[in-house]
């Protein structure tokens, strides 16, 4: 299992989100996730432009195994996507906190955040799921 890098924030669906300052958020799967889909064939990621609630799908990886949704951390605007990712999804499974990121939104509501897993939050929880 890989370090959860301290930055990151979680939801239980295994998403992570940075803030990156200037209300623009980085969202991606936890390294946990992808580890758990296996081997990454396809990603479907939203548009720049869309507007996304929290909590919701706004894109899908697709592996060997399993179509997965991913949901959105935040309510805003997807402002960048990680259009990389399409010819190269595998990207997710070698650095899911880093090159593997997904997309940026322009965060709507910042209180959001606080409702998120802190890292050890999220630590604790995947330790919970392997008992």
């Amino acid at each position: 299992m890989s370090e959860i890098p301290g930055d990151l924030k979680f939801l239980k669906s295994h998403e992570w989100a940075r803030v990156e300052g200037n209300g623009r958020v980085t969202v991606g799967i936890s390294d946990h996730a992808q580890s758990l889909l296996g081997d990454l064939v396809y990603v479907e990621l939203p548009n720049v432009g869309d507007s996304v609630e929290a909590g919701n799908a706004v894109a899908v990886v697709e592996s060997v195994k399993a179509a997965s949704d991913v949901y959105s951390p935040l309510s805003g605007k997807v402002v960048e996507v990680n259009s990389a990712l399409a010819d190269k999804p595998e990207t997710i499974n070698e650095d899911a906190y880093g090159e593997g990121w997904l997309f940026v939104l322009e965060s709507s509501d910042a209180d959001q955040l606080a409702e998120l897993l802190s890292p050890d939050d999220y630590a604790e929880l995947i330790e919970g799921e392997d008992d």
